[in-house]
């Protein structure tokens, strides 16, 4: 494989710090960009003595002056409770990003790849979700700054494509979970594993019944950086795990495999929150070749060894 130079936005968060360590892994000349709101410094400090490492405080809604081959873009966060902290950052971020990630790789010839998301999807009316489908979106919720902006961020994408022949890539991601996790990030994985170690009452929002799908994040970044380096193939395509569970089975499985006394509690469902939310991977097989390889219970296992040592249970 050809050494490549390639920056990665967002490359000290949980997505970001894995994809970062597996190009540097792979030889390439790596920029690690962040800003730090979600993203932890300790999630690369690993890669700190690596001579193809390099670590750049920045944020993305302001210009970035590199010279690189490749750029994925994941700076945004990804988590409910993150992304309404500051919705009007959080849509900046988005569609400032977006702008500028796309005009360096318009003025350096570069590759980049929107890391986009599921939630593009809505409160989907087609189940499971294939790329075709347009969405049922909220555009005024409190969900919206993140669920519009990947959106807008996905229009900007294919317009820079259309018009300034950028070389572009498309990805929507769907529910990730493992190591690195935002431990306060309020996703339903790190909320259920956190609870469950702490024997705190696991909380389920709603009855239970709405499902969703949970990929690992070593086959994300396979399939991430498979998308990336695929000639013939722009996008959008789903990478997440089909497999289907519902909230309930999640908690009741966090709490067989932590040993936890936890009991599960409930409350009201949050506002736009989706009752499913399944990918539809076909195109991601047959275009990439790629599918997950690590089932619930195996990820579960070493993400929850991860936390026990991240909060020092």
């Amino acid at each position: 494989m050809k050494t490549k130079r390639i920056l990665v936005t967002g490359g000290a968060g949980f997505l970001g710090s894995h994809l970062c360590e597996k190009l540097v892994g792979q030889g390439h000349d790596v920029i690690c960009l962040d800003n730090y709101f979600t993203g932890r410094k300790k999630n690369v400090e690993r890669l700190f003595d690596r001579h193809n490492f390099e670590l750049l405080r920045h944020d993305v809604t302001f210009p970035v002056y590199v010279e690189v081959d490749q750029i994925y873009n994941l700076a945004c966060p990804a988590s409910p409770v993150h992304y309404q902290y500051n919705a009007v950052k959080t849509i900046k971020t988005s569609v400032m990003g977006a702008i500028n990630v796309l005009g360096l790789a318009k003025r350096v010839r570069a590759r980049v790849l929107q890391a986009s998301t599921s939630e593009v999807y809505g409160d989907p009316h087609e189940h499971p979700q294939k790329e075709s489908y347009w969405g049922n979106v909220n555009p005024i919720g409190v969900r919206s700054c993140y669920d519009e902006g990947k959106r807008v961020a996905e229009t900007l994408f294919f317009d820079y494509h259309r018009m300034n022949k950028v070389d572009i890539r498309v990805m929507r991601i769907f529910n990730t979970y493992g190591p690195r996790m935002h431990p306060n990030d309020g996703r339903v994985v790190s909320n259920f594993i956190v609870q469950a170690l702490k024997g705190n009452d696991i909380t389920i929002y709603g009855d239970g019944s709405q499902t969703r799908s949970f990929c690992y994040v070593d086959d994300l970044i396979d399939g991430m950086i498979s998308l990336m380096n695929a000639d013939d193939t722009v996008g959008p395509v789903n990478i997440g795990n089909p497999g289907e569970f519902t909230i309930k089975q999640l908690a009741e499985e966090v709490i067989s495999l932590t040993g936890s006394k936890s009991k599960i509690v409930y409350q009201p469902l949050p506002s736009d929150d989706p009752k499913q939310r399944q990918p539809d991977i076909t195109l991601a097989k047959e275009r990439l070749g790629w599918e997950p390889k690590v089932g619930l219970k195996d990820g579960l296992v070493k993400t929850i060894e991860y936390f026990r040592g991240d909060l020092e249970l």
